[in-house]
């Protein structure tokens, strides 16, 4: 719902119970009861009241959901703002990799299509959402996959990954990453996964 449609609905209650609060005290005075405790008044009021609660209720309502809303914006901003930072911060460094691993790729070999498939696996998406965002079928991805796989000498997306980046480390735990071996299916070499 729009910030138009939640002004015209908020106007629309208000304005119900407010003739009701008005209608009611109009009607009680223009009755003119003889008695302050016959069932008429008491009626009457009670629908004041209740009226006048809801009003109340729904007032203190909105104004928490506005005031929701504003500090919800602001941490989204904050947060965009800090992905921003962080983007500008490791554009460089990613600039750097991104033509790494596409000096790679051309080393391998691999057609445009294998690459652009490659970066994608590398990502971490699926033969399924690279087919449905490249608009290619799923059984051509897979295809160009085994192509990559081939070209380069590895047996799958894990050891595509891996070869780009088992060697990452967070900054300040230099040597102190647990290298596992693991037995490459194509030879009796070792290569080693870093966590």
């Amino acid at each position: 719902m729009g910030d138009r449609d939640e002004r015209v609905l908020r106007l629309l209650l208000a304005t119900a119970l407010a003739v009701i609060i008005v209608g009611g005290t109009v009607d009680l005075v223009l009755d003119a009861p003889d008695r302050l405790l016959s069932a008429h008044v008491i009626y009457e009021v009670s629908m004041i009241v209740i009226a006048l609660g809801i009003t109340v209720a729904l007032w203190r309502g909105w104004w928490r959901a506005e005031h929701s809303l504003v500090d919800t914006r602001r941490a989204l901003e904050a947060r965009q703002t800090e992905r921003d930072a962080w983007r500008a911060s490791a554009q460089a460094a990613l600039d750097g990799l991104g033509r790494a691993v596409d000096g790679q790729f051309r080393s391998w070999d691999l057609t445009p299509s294998e690459r652009e498939i490659a970066l994608l696996l590398l990502k971490g998406h699926s033969h399924k959402s690279i087919a449905r965002a490249t608009n290619r079928s799923e059984r051509t991805v897979r295809q160009h996959a085994v192509a990559v796989y081939q070209k380069s000498a590895l047996h799958g997306r894990a050891e595509l990954a891996a070869f780009f980046l088992e060697d990452l480390m967070l900054p300040g735990n230099a040597g102190q990453s647990t290298v596992l071996p693991v037995t490459s299916n194509s030879s009796s070499e070792k290569t080693a996964l870093r966590p």
